[in-house]
């Protein structure tokens, strides 16, 4: 078992025809908790039956939730998802809302002091109040993993940067990797090389970027890892990315074998892709069926 804490947005998916808990900070911390791991959340809700419900949904599935705080001002996150023909999500993020206002306390750096590892994201640092509570929370924290997560208009280079030279590990996207390394001055269009690129810029242990259908790729070690990817329907994207980094993550941090960890995200990130919504359950024997 690992201790984890996750940081930032929590809120409400909302799709054409229904709407779904949601975040990324919250996506990962659920699929952690479900593979046997202790696991915190520090977010913020706003006061009434929205906010209530996300941290009811956080306390069945196991989390811990005495660091989300609640907000007499501001409302509850919410996010307008847009689904092309291929399942790929689109992203329209209300603001101001209550995470864009996590303070910080007591209780918060207690977590992360506490936790083996420390998972924060880009767009928590869209407003400056929870960007500087997750500045003070990564002096404290002991393994700090950076899921990028880049939704424009909500980041800026220097962010960027400093979020990563914090960060222990850093996940990227295909496409989010290639706009962060020409945002640091790379011009090499080669996959392998950016990767590259990016640990020497900001001396990360590990880099691990997603590509969608094609699987992954998992530089740790000074060893490239790589995954194909594995055939499934697409339902919707949401939250795939997010439950391979909270595999990946569980599998590293207990010595796992690194192609064994990322083949076993790839898996868990299709099966995903394949159901509706970022949080759906996933079997062990789904998993071994479609590794195989």
């Amino acid at each position: 078992m690992i201790k984890a804490t996750c940081f930032g947005e929590i809120l409400w998916d909302v799709f054409p025809t229904h709407k779904k808990i949601g975040g990324a900070p919250l996506n990962v911390a659920v699929r952690l908790a479900s593979m046997n791991n202790e696991v915190a959340l520090i977010s913020r809700v706003g006061k009434g039956k929205k906010g209530k419900e996300l941290i009811d949904f956080l306390n069945k599935s196991n989390v811990d939730t005495k660091a989300i705080q609640i907000d007499t001002k501001y409302k509850t996150g919410k996010v307008k998802v847009t689904l092309d023909e291929k399942g790929s999500a689109t992203y329209d993020i209300m603001q101001p809302r209550a995470w864009d206002y996590i303070e910080l306390t007591q209780t918060a750096l207690d977590l992360v002091k506490a936790s083996d590892v420390f998972i924060y994201g880009s767009l928590a640092s869209r407003n400056i109040t929870s960007k500087e509570t997750l500045y003070e929370l990564l002096k404290v924290a002991k393994y700090k993993i950076f899921d990028v997560n880049l939704r424009q208009p909500y980041y800026t280079a220097v962010v960027l940067e400093y979020l990563m030279t914090q960060a222990d590990f850093i996940k990227f996207n295909d496409d989010e990797i290639y706009e962060v390394a020409g945002l640091l001055g790379s011009t090499n269009q080669s996959f392998d090389h950016t990767i590259l690129f990016i640990a020497e810029k900001t001396n990360a242990k590990c880099i691990c970027v997603t590509r969608g259908s094609q699987g992954a790729v998992l530089y740790i070690d000074n060893t490239f890892y790589y995954n194909s990817g594995y055939h499934v329907e697409v339902v919707d994207t949401v939250g795939a990315g997010d439950s391979f980094l909270a595999t990946i993550i569980s599998k590293l941090m207990k010595n796992s074998n690194p192609q064994e960890a990322i083949d076993h995200a790839c898996a868990i990130g299709a099966l995903v892709a394949s159901r509706e919504g970022a949080n759906p359950k996933i079997e062990e024997k789904e998993i071994l069926n479609l590794i195989g």
